[in-house]
């Protein structure tokens, strides 16, 4: 038997409601995913870096694992997604399956780390998973600079990112810029990560709080 979920049609209604938390990496997804999730009463889905068999890797020589890594991430992205879309629960997600083909593909593309060839590939299967699939009911964009990224990849340790280049990370925030501003496939708001510390002020997070509340209000309801 398959352990994949099983896709139900796209059109039909889901009775749980969607956020997703995007972000470039080191903006704080996985921290106002679990804030949001203890606040608003919803299940939190977080992205698995830890147990990604590729990331150490690709970190190490991204040529060379460029294409294997956004594959993964796309596998693992739909089956995430099919999951919350079968689910009974408010949902909060740590990042999208949007987010790989929009900005981290293309960013590897853009600085010669992915092939033509590989990059038209993946491109292909994404529009094709992403036909069978519905975008969250509201997206939350994490904006911060490169400096505020670095800070932050660095305070949370992990060995496998301290070879991140700053041309990376720099090219990836550009790409969520240009995406953000064409964005039209659902409800987004964005954040300034700069000025806000959702987890040591709690003011800063009842903002954004306050902020996706204004935006869904009868959508469901929130404790």
């Amino acid at each position: 038997m398959s352990k994949h979920p099983v896709l139900k049609t796209k059109f039909e209604k889901r009775p749980n409601k969607h956020i997703a938390i995007a972000g470039n990496i080191g903006s704080g997804k996985t921290t106002l995913t679990r804030l949001l999730a203890t606040h608003m009463n919803m299940e939190p889905h977080y992205e698995d870096v830890e147990n990604n068999p590729y990331l150490n890797d690709f970190y190490h020589n991204m040529q060379r694992w460029s294409f294997n890594l956004q594959i993964y991430f796309l596998n693992k992205r739909l089956s995430q997604t099919i999951e919350i879309r079968n689910s009974n629960s408010n949902v909060v997600q740590d990042r999208t399956i949007y987010e790989d083909a929009h900005i981290f593909a293309p960013n590897l593309y853009r600085m010669g780390l992915m092939s033509s060839r590989d990059f038209n590939n993946y491109f292909s299967l994404f529009k094709l998973m992403t036909s069978l699939i519905q975008p969250p009911d509201l997206i939350i964009y994490l904006r911060a600079s490169v400096a505020k990224l670095v800070e932050q990849i660095q305070k949370r340790g992990r060995e496998f990112e301290n070879s991140i280049r700053i041309d990376y990370l720099k090219g990836l925030n550009e790409l969520y810029e240009e995406w953000v501003e064409s964005y039209q496939d659902g409800k987004m708001i964005i954040v300034n990560v700069d000025e806000y510390d959702f987890e040591k002020d709690p003011q800063a997070l009842s903002y954004v709080i306050d902020r996706i509340r204004g935006e869904l209000q009868g959508l469901f309801s929130v404790d």
